[in-house]
């Protein structure tokens, strides 16, 4: 029999590659999670890349008996792809979209369209609150070439934040989705050492999966083996992570995946694997002690100091694509003026003919136009990235002299003149008159 002060919690998780008219065999594969959520009950359901609000409310009918609880996350040109499901009651719900999430010149990635950004639901869970977030991070193209790392270091950074400053009243924390970060990558790292939160794979008693939890195996017949090189098995990035507080504490009795292959079907439920995690919460008693130690400090300023290094190179990068674009804006506007110069020859000699011809004339004219336009375009959008990231690495300089000074053991707090010291005892009060 269960101690009264005992809950078992069941979560799951899965990027479901929901694209209409574009992922294979979408509205089948929707039939099948539908049904593996019916059967299973589980408490909470945290889905990503449900593309289409259609298919949420599809889902939302036929999971109505068991998760009567919902939240569909809108963002974004198509939304943020996020939902959550839930035996529990939601009451309250909340959204932060990142600031940087991609470029939308690269139309065939398509992240800058999606609205990449982190869900967030309160639920009660007994008598404990839990804040319950989904995310989903920009995808990793090219592993030797990532030119969107640095939009995922700060947006692991603004992940970080944001659960640190909206979960100081939950009892529970509970963080699912495809972060599409290897466990020891800097954005993995950054968040889970700045947040405590505890990866379910590393801390599972008991698992039953894929090897080494990889999600997104090079045995799906979804994914083209190339996109894995060089790891020919496949690669771990989607996660549950999970923290307890003074009053719960939490410990991950199972972890399982789907392996692929689904039993009696042609095809498996995504390109993703799906993760069911099975959490236990003991309630406490008396509230525990922190535990923050000066090795912990020391890894934080580390890391940090990394991603702060990371976001650097990509403001440079970000300025001098900045200043490439106003430069060819320039150019532009030079070629527009001596266009309007030339056009106006007939008009300041009379009788003189036009010395080009007009189609060519014109369309030099047109394309003129269009550089300008779009430069003028690109100069904004970069201006946009270069100040989010300078916004970002300013955080991220206050949080690293904040995290020396609790390394050194100062005090937060500081006298204003640094050659001023307490009065000793005997030392009379200068405010006083002397006897």
């Amino acid at each position: 029999m269960a101690d009264s002060n005992t809950i078992r919690l069941r979560v799951f998780s899965l990027n479901c590659w929901g694209i209409r008219y574009l992922s294979k065999h979408c509205r089948e594969r929707y039939a099948m999670i539908g049904e593996l959520l019916n059967r299973e009950e589980h408490d909470i359901v945290l889905l990503q890349e449900v593309w289409s609000e259609k298919d949420f409310l599809c889902l939302k009918r036929k999971l109505s008996s068991t998760h009567p609880h919902s939240h569909y996350f809108k963002s974004g040109v198509i939304g943020s792809g996020m939902a959550t499901f839930s035996r529990h009651r939601i009451h309250d719900a909340f959204l932060y979209r990142y600031s940087l999430n991609g470029y939308p010149y690269m139309a065939h990635h398509g992240d800058w369209f999606g609205g990449k950004a982190v869900g967030m639901v309160k639920l009660n869970i007994g008598r404990l609150a839990a804040h319950v977030y989904v995310t989903h991070l920009h995808a990793e193209y090219c592993r030797e070439k990532d030119s969107y790392l640095p939009h995922r270091v700060v947006q692991a950074w603004e992940l970080q934040q944001f659960i640190r400053h909206t979960s100081s009243g939950a009892d529970l924390v509970i963080l699912a989705g495809d972060l599409n970060l290897h466990p020891q990558d800097l954005g993995n790292r950054l968040l889970r050492t700045y947040t405590g939160l505890r990866d379910s794979y590393t801390e599972t008693a008991k698992f039953d999966g894929c090897e080494d939890g990889i999600t997104f195996i090079a045995d799906n017949p979804f994914i083209n083996p190339k996109e894995l090189c060089p790891f020919e098995k496949g690669i771990r990035i989607d996660y549950i992570l999970y923290k307890g507080s003074g009053r719960v504490s939490i410990q991950c009795e199972s972890l399982s995946t789907t392996k692929g292959s689904v039993p009696d079907h042609p095809f498996p439920y995504s390109d993703h694997e799906a993760l069911s995690a099975e959490l236990q919460l003991q309630t406490l008693t008396q509230q525990a002690g922190g535990d923050e130690t000066r090795g912990k400090l020391a890894e934080l300023v580390d890391i940090v100091t990394e991603a702060r290094t990371e976001v650097k190179v990509g403001l440079y990068c970000a300025e001098r694509m900045r200043y490439t674009a106003a430069r060819t804006g320039v150019m532009g506007m030079a070629l527009l003026l001596l266009e309007l110069a030339i056009a106006a020859v007939p008009w300041l000699a009379l009788g003189a003919d036009q010395p080009f011809p007009r189609a060519s004339f014109y369309l030099l004219g047109v394309l003129c136009f269009a550089i300008l336009i779009t430069t003028f375009l690109l100069y904004i959008f970069y201006t946009m990235e270069v100040k989010a990231l300078q916004g970002a690495e300013d955080q991220m300089r206050l949080a690293v002299g904040s995290l020396q000074e609790r390394l050194r053991g100062f005090p937060l707090a500081q006298p204003l003149n640094p050659l001023c010291r307490p009065l000793d005892r005997q030392d009379p009060c200068p405010l006083e008159p002397e006897e």
